[in-house]
C-alpha cells in the first residue's frame, strides 16, 4: 500500500497544471476579443501546433525520427474533406471519422516501421509519404489532382454556429478542438505509459530487460501520433473547405519537423511556440520578401541552434532555472 500509494502521488504531481499552463490557454482565450486580431492565422497556428504535437509524440517522447508525418496529416484532411463532398457534413463527427481513419493506417506504418533504426526508418517513413503523394497527383479523378478536392460543404457546429468569413467560429472550433485533444496527449505521456516511452527512448534495451513490450509501445505510439495528426488535417479542411495534395507534400512533413525543432522537443507545448514563430515570422517575411523568405527561416535555426540547442522552450526553462537556483 505505502509503494501504490506513492506512485498516485508521484503521477499526480506529474499531472499538476502549473500557472504557465493556465496561462497559456488563456492566451488564446483572450486573442479571440482583442480587437483586430488576425483569427485566420491564429486558427493556423493552433492546427499547425496540434500537428507538431502529434510529431513531438513518436520524435520527443519516443525517440523515432519521421520525415513523412504529413502522410497522416493528408489523410486526415481527404478523408475529411470526402465525407464534406458526398454528404457527411456534421464536422465533429466527421473528425473523429479522419481520425481514426489516420490512426488505422498509423498503427499499419507502426508495424512497418518498429524494426527499422537510423536511415532505413527515415528513408520507409519518407518513402511512404511520397508514395501517398504521387498517387493523389496522379488519381485526378479521384482527388482532384493539382486542382485539389472542391465541393466540400461542412455544416454548422452543434447544428448551431455557421463558419463565417471572418474565421471566428473557426477559431473557437479549432481551439476546443485543440484543447482536448492536447488534454488526451497530456495525460498520456503524464501516465505509466508514457514514463515507459521515455524509457524506451533513452535505454530500449534495459526496458526489454524489465519486460517492457518495446515494439507494441512504439506500433501504438505511431497509432495515436497518426491520429492526432489527422485530427489535424481534418480541422484545416473543415475550417478552408478546401484540400489540395500540398497537405502530403515533403515540404509539410519538413515544416512540422521545423517548427517542433524552433518550440522545443518532448516540451508538450514546443509545438504550438513553434508554430506561433514559423508561421509569424514566415507571413511577415514573405511580405517583405517573397522569394527568399526561406532564407531568413534557415537563419532562424541556425541561431536557435546556437543559443538555444534545445528549442525556445527548453532554453527559456534552463534561464529560469538558472534564476531559481540557490547562489
Amino acid at each position: 500500500m505505502p509503494e501504490r500509494l506513492g506512485a498516485l502521488a508521484f503521477f499526480r504531481d506529474r499531472s499538476r497544471w502549473s500557472r504557465w499552463e493556465t496561462a497559456f490557454w488563456l492566451c488564446w482565450l483572450v486573442a479571440f476579443v482583442v480587437p483586430g486580431a488576425n483569427l485566420p492565422l491564429l486558427t493556423q497556428v493552433l492546427v499547425w501546433g496540434l500537428f507538431a504535437l502529434a510529431l513531438d509524440l513518436v520524435l520527443g517522447y519516443r525517440g523515432v525520427p519521421s520525415l513523412g508525418h504529413a502522410a497522416f496529416f493528408g489523410i486526415g484532411a481527404y478523408t475529411a474533406g470526402y465525407l464534406g463532398k458526398y454528404g457527411w457534413t456534421e464536422p465533429v463527427t466527421g473528425l473523429l471519422i479522419a481520425g481514426a481513419v489516420a490512426g488505422l493506417v498509423g498503427l499499419v506504418a507502426g508495424r512497418v516501421v518498429r524494426g527499422l533504426h537510423g536511415v532505413g526508418l527515415l528513408m520507409v517513413t519518407l518513402g511512404l509519404n511520397l508514395l501517398l503523394y504521387d498517387f493523389v497527383l496522379r488519381a485526378t479523378g479521384l482527388t482532384g489532382g493539382d486542382d485539389g478536392l472542391q465541393g466540400i460543404t461542412i455544416a454548422p457546429v452543434l447544428g448551431i454556429f455557421c463558419f463565417d468569413m471572418a474565421g471566428n467560429t473557426a477559431y473557437l472550433y479549432v481551439l476546443v478542438v485543440a484543447f482536448a485533444v492536447f488534454m488526451a496527449v497530456r495525460a498520456l505521456v503524464n501516465s505509466a505509459w508514457g514514463l515507459a516511452l521515455l524509457g524506451e527512448r533513452d535505454n530500449a534495451r534495459r526496458m526489454i530487460m524489465l519486460g517492457a513490450p518495446v515494439a507494441g509501445d512504439l506500433t501504438w505510439a505511431f497509432g495515436i501520433s497518426a491520429a492526432v495528426a489527422g485530427i489535424a488535417g481534418a480541422l484545416l479542411t473543415q475550417t478552408t473547405q478546401f484540400v489540395s495534395p500540398e497537405v502530403l507534400s515533403f515540404q509539410r512533413s519538413a515544416d512540422v519537423l521545423t517548427v517542433l525543432i524552433i518550440g522545443g522537443i518532448a516540451m508538450l507545448y514546443g509545438g504550438f511556440i513553434g508554430a506561433l514563430v514559423f508561421l509569424v515570422l514566415r507571413d511577415a517575411l514573405a511580405a517583405l520578401n517573397p522569394i527568399y523568405w526561406y532564407f531568413w527561416i534557415g537563419l532562424l535555426l541556425v541561431l536557435i541552434v546556437a543559443f538555444f540547442r534545445s528549442g525556445i522552450l527548453p532554453g527559456l526553462a534552463k534561464v529560469l532555472m538558472r534564476r531559481r537556483a540557490p547562489a
